[in-house]
């Protein structure tokens, strides 16, 4: 199976990132969590469109920017819910969508803390 670009969300990513104001580091990490949560099969059965934005969410709560899952979900089109439960799914993988970095900067933790 050929994987596009579309279906990782690339072209929806530049784009959301843009109109989110986010800068092209971020992009850039976005990009590649919503690529390896694609590549992992992490995100089976969600639309490109969906992975995009629960990617950017997701990036964004590991870099301690302030971007609610509404905000994203406003310029994406994407169910807040959606999005927060995409991002559940992706957290027990994220030192495989993550730089080591990132991860042990621990900001995802107060996101994802298991009851």
């Amino acid at each position: 199976a050929v994987v596009s670009t579309q279906s990782t969300g690339g072209d929806f990513m530049s784009r959301f990132c843009s109109n989110l104001d986010l800068d092209h580091k971020t992009q850039q990490i976005a990009t590649t969590v919503a690529r390896q949560a694609v590549d992992l099969d992490i995100v089976a059965g969600r639309v490109p469109v969906t992975v995009a934005a629960a990617a950017i969410y997701f990036t964004c709560q590991a870099l301690a920017i302030d971007k609610s899952a509404k905000d994203i979900g406003d310029v994406a089109g994407v169910a807040e819910a959606t999005i927060k439960q995409t991002c559940k799914t992706m957290y027990p993988s994220r030192e495989r969508l993550l730089t080591p970095e990132i991860v042990a900067k621990g900001h995802l933790n107060q996101f994802y803390t298991m009851r």
